[in-house]
């Protein structure tokens, strides 16, 4: 007769990929949820000077990274579905695609920020863009972070591995579907 242990289990055990990856991912969230908070509140005091320095971001650029981004959330999805499937090359094909997009993300991102350097733009200028570089360049940081984890991921190739690294990657999906609104559009 068994003691109904495995009936017990509890929604931590059920959780995807590893424990340690969800108390980082969670962890994360919260750091940047304080900053867009402290973004929006600041934002309050000078309303006028936040929209005119807005004006300076690329908003269709950002509108297709958004885009980029949710499109490699998907393929990290299809990844995980290929390796519950044990198809190793299906879903290294999907992690690579997945790094691939990170990269052209990067990419876009680099060419507003030269942009803006090249237009005499900094950290300096307003505190919009104090914010700004600051958010968007600690997501930028967890994009290569997340691209290395997904391309070690791909090499061990194994269900929870996979699980895990899909987690970090959706996790930074999620941060920028969040900063894009309220950086860009707001």
């Amino acid at each position: 007769m068994s003691d109904g242990a495995e009936d017990r289990r509890s929604a931590l055990d059920q959780l995807p990929g590893e424990l340690m990856m969800w108390v980082l991912v969670v962890s994360e969230l919260a750091v940047f949820g304080a900053g867009l908070a402290a973004f929006l509140a600041v934002r309050i005091t000078d309303p006028a000077g936040f929209a005119e320095a807005q004006s300076y971001l690329h908003r269709a650029g950002a509108g297709v990274n958004t885009i980029v981004l949710v499109t490699s959330g998907w393929l990290a999805a299809l990844a995980t579905k290929a390796a519950e499937e044990g198809l190793v090359r299906r879903l290294r094909w999907r992690v690579f695609g997945a790094v691939a997009l990170g990269a052209l993300f990067l990419l876009l991102k680099g060419t507003e920020y030269a942009d803006l350097a090249a237009a005499g733009i900094s950290f300096e200028t307003h505190t919009f863009f104090t914010f700004s570089y600051l958010l968007t360049g600690f997501h930028a940081a967890h994009v290569i972070a997340g691209m290395v984890l997904l391309a070690i991921v791909a090499i061990v190739a194994s269900p929870r591995a996979v699980e895990a690294g899909a987690a970090f990657w959706h996790m930074v999906d999620l941060v920028w579907v969040l900063l894009f609104p309220v950086v860009y559009l707001l």
